[in-house]
């Protein structure tokens, strides 16, 4: 990777950028290796209770995980497949939202109604999902 390299940068310059997911945070939306996601730049606005960010976790970390609240200062943020929310996350963190995805071949914009139907249950299943995953890895 180019040292001088950001994504800030890319964005700035371009507006969109479209790259491959890492990790495994947001399955099953995303699934590492084979999905691609695009970003469109953060504009002026607050984001909104649901929408992926692409944000900074310093020192040169990026995240790509959905926002869970706004609060007046910040956003509370998790990955759809983790259990460990993140607090303190600010305006100038969030580099990027996420417009759309590539699975399989086929583009899916964050405006379909089945994208909309997904964003919803993972929103609404937050707690029995981390009750869940809690359990299992206690039992199992």
């Amino acid at each position: 990777m180019n040292h001088n390299f950001s994504f800030e940068d890319y964005l700035n310059k371009y507006e969109t950028l479209t790259f491959t997911c890492v990790g495994n945070s947001m399955r099953p939306l995303l699934r590492q290796g084979t999905d691609l996601f695009t970003v469109r730049k953060k504009g002026p606005g607050r984001c909104r209770v649901g929408d992926v960010a692409l944000y900074r976790r310093p020192p040169d970390q990026y995240v790509l995980h959905r926002i869970i609240e706004v609060r007046p200062d910040d956003y509370v943020i998790l990955g759809d497949n983790c259990i460990g929310k993140e607090y303190g996350i600010r305006d100038e963190d969030i580099i990027g939202v996420m417009t759309e995805y590539l699975r399989n071949g086929r583009q899916h914009s964050t405006k379909d109604a089945g994208y909309r139907i997904y964003s919803f249950l993972i929103l609404h299943t937050i707690g029995v999902r981390t009750f869940v995953k809690r359990w299992k890895a206690k039992f199992f």
